[in-house]
């Protein structure tokens, strides 16, 4: 594996889960990282003085905040080698049962929060020819699920966002990557992360409401274990040849060649029919 030297990190949504973990890690490994929150001081308490450390006040879903944080990223460190946008929350529940403001909630965050991020980095990433970009999106942006499925397009959403990135960024000397956690023991099934939508309907409950006990039972037994996640975003943030997708945990993996069969299958029965309307050949 090629591993290059100290990097400068600039992590989005780092006062808990991923983020934080992220931050823990790339301080360890000698890296200098800028830390954003909507609430600054909470990132203050929790890593506290640290010389390699910038703590700076951003809600993704502020454009000019985007800006500015990114600015104080250059001014402290000269650079930033690698954005993580790990900024974004879960809302659970069946795709009618979400009202227009809870989707536009969840895009603007998930989706416009990134893009606010990236379109503030990019920049001066292109300016030095060097760069990562790191879009953390899910197991549920690969594989769609009952109850997820407005969380799911925002993480598909990034996804092609990131493997269009990933094109246009290469000539740069730039690279792209999509992170697809599988579910690991974080407070993301808890309030601090996740929204259910007010809306309740009775025709989904052997659907989406099965996912809502699921959700509430398998917190706090998740299969991914946090800390081997962030060692593995080390290990992705230092390397020279970098993937454009990333999945981690064994159940992404499982869903993904699940996934992927299905695909195939579906394909093989449809193919006629799908191959069938172009024009006639010369």
């Amino acid at each position: 594996m090629n591993i290059t030297s100290q990097r400068v990190w600039m992590i989005t949504g780092a006062s808990r889960g991923f983020g934080a973990k992220i931050v823990a890690a790339a301080l360890e490994a000698g890296d200098a990282v800028v830390v954003t929150a909507r609430n600054p001081a909470s990132l203050q308490e929790q890593f506290g003085q640290h010389a390699n450390l910038l703590t700076v006040a951003l809600d993704v879903t502020n454009e000019e905040q985007a800006i500015a944080a990114t600015q104080a990223a250059v001014e402290r460190f000269g650079r930033i080698d690698i954005l993580v946008n790990n900024a974004g929350y879960g809302l659970l529940g069946a795709v009618e049962e979400a009202s227009n403001a809870e989707v536009k909630h969840q895009f603007d965050t998930n989706v416009f929060g990134l893009l606010n991020v990236t379109r503030a980095v990019l920049p001066h990433m292109r300016a030095r020819r060097s760069g990562h970009i790191i879009n953390i999106s899910s197991v549920g942006g690969y594989y769609a699920y009952a109850g997820w499925g407005v969380y799911g397009a925002t993480k598909f959403a990034v996804e092609g966002l990131t493997e269009g990135l990933a094109q246009e960024l290469a000539p740069l000397g730039i690279h792209a990557t999509v992170v697809e956690p599988g579910f690991f023991r974080t407070d993301f099934l808890e309030g601090s992360s996740l929204v259910e939508t007010r809306t309740r309907i009775d025709d989904y409950a052997s659907t989406v409401g099965e996912m809502r006990s699921f959700a509430a039972d398998v917190s706090g037994q998740q299969p991914g274990d946090p800390d081997k996640l962030a060692a593995a975003f080390i290990k992705l943030g230092h390397h020279a040849k970098p993937p454009v997708r990333l999945p981690l945990g064994t159940d992404t993996i499982a869903r993904i060649a699940e996934k992927n069969a299905f695909v195939e299958a579906e394909l093989k029965e449809w193919r006629e029919v799908a191959a069938s309307t172009d024009f006639p050949s010369a």
